[in-house]
């Protein structure tokens, strides 16, 4: 733990198509209505998503969750397990999952940065509990997901930031490299129907303003539960990216564009993001006034909804989007303009 409030060891969870995983899989079991069920007593929507997301090179969410080992599956689990009971969304388990494996590869130390222990190495002498409740992984858990859920805004977010506030790492950008790893696990040992929450829903979109910006619109939205697999190509249409998702909706519709993202940006006439109009593309960045930082690109649908390929072990879907919301830029691009 590098600062007073470090908090870090989250659960990785294990995937189904890691051996052993089945042992992981029994102790977090529970059918898909009865998890869709407790999601909507617990009034989650599309908010509570995974977020705009960089994903590595295909596959590596699940490659990483593949080296995990039985404690690591065992703490993952547990994580689960608690994150369900407390009724908390996965965007949660997510957010635990990278701070522990960032903190301490998900497992239970009794030793660290000065005083820290446990799975989220937290330190007894900034009032986290005793050295005995530290490295209690289920007192621990709770206690991470107690700070966890007195973050502003915390649901709006990336799961790495989340893991900041709680943990106030000296090295903020780290637990981001989990996120690929992360999102598989909770779609996966998770048993998470939906990971996104958003399903397939468009709800009460606006028309598209353009002949070609509806096509465009048509085209995206006909790519739902397709993989996301980082560099697909553009000449096939079983898998994408998010900018190869982009690229061949509107070459569908007759316009080109550049094939990554912070090209798409310099692709089309710019407009303040909050007057954005179906089928105008908006993008995400590290730096928001950077467009050199650009990561991530997604079609708007209008009734503050986008459709995108978000990351990997997460399938091409709709979901909700805020003005203002963590790394989105503030311009939107009209393609073919």
């Amino acid at each position: 733990m590098k600062s007073a409030i470090v908090v870090g060891g989250l659960v990785v969870v294990a995937t189904v198509a890691v051996a052993g995983v089945s042992a992981v899989t029994s102790v977090v079991s529970q059918d898909q209505a009865a998890d869709q069920a407790r999601a909507m007593q617990a009034g989650l929507n599309c908010n509570a998503t995974l977020g705009p997301i960089t994903a590595g090179p295909a596959g590596s969410g699940a490659a990483e969750a593949a080296k995990l080992n039985e404690d690591q599956r065992q703490n993952v689990a547990l994580i689960i397990s608690i994150g369900k009971d407390r009724q908390l969304p996965p965007l949660a388990w997510q957010v635990a999952i990278q701070a522990g494996m960032t903190e301490s590869g998900l497992h239970n130390l009794d030793h660290g940065d000065r005083d820290s222990e446990g799975m989220f190495q937290m330190r007894p002498s900034m009032g986290w509990g005793t050295p005995t409740e530290v490295r209690d992984p289920h007192y621990a858990i709770n206690k991470f997901y107690d700070v966890l859920v007195k973050v502003p805004g915390w649901e709006q977010q990336r799961p790495g930031e989340s893991a900041q506030d709680v943990e106030r790492s000296a090295f903020p950008d780290r637990y981001h490299k989990w996120e690929p790893m992360a999102a598989h696990l909770i779609g996966n040992v998770g048993l998470v129907p939906d990971p996104t929450g958003c399903g397939r829903g468009t709800g009460l979109l606006v028309p598209a303003p353009t002949q070609a910006a509806g096509r465009a619109i048509q085209w995206a939205l006909a790519q739902q539960g397709k993989p996301y697999v980082w560099g697909a190509g553009v000449e096939q249409q079983n898998s994408f990216d998010c900018s190869s998702l982009m690229l061949q909706a509107y070459r569908d519709a007759g316009i080109t564009l550049p094939r990554v993202s912070r090209q798409q940006f310099r692709a089309g006439a710019m407009l303040p993001v909050e007057q954005a109009q179906p089928g105008d593309l908006l993008f995400w960045a590290y730096d928001s006034h950077d467009p050199d930082t650009i990561h991530h690109v997604a079609m708007y649908l209008g009734d503050g909804k986008i459709v995108e390929a978000q990351q990997t072990g997460v399938p091409v879907h709709i979901r909700s989007v805020r003005w203002g919301e963590a790394e989105l830029m503030d311009q939107a691009v009209r393609p073919g303009v």
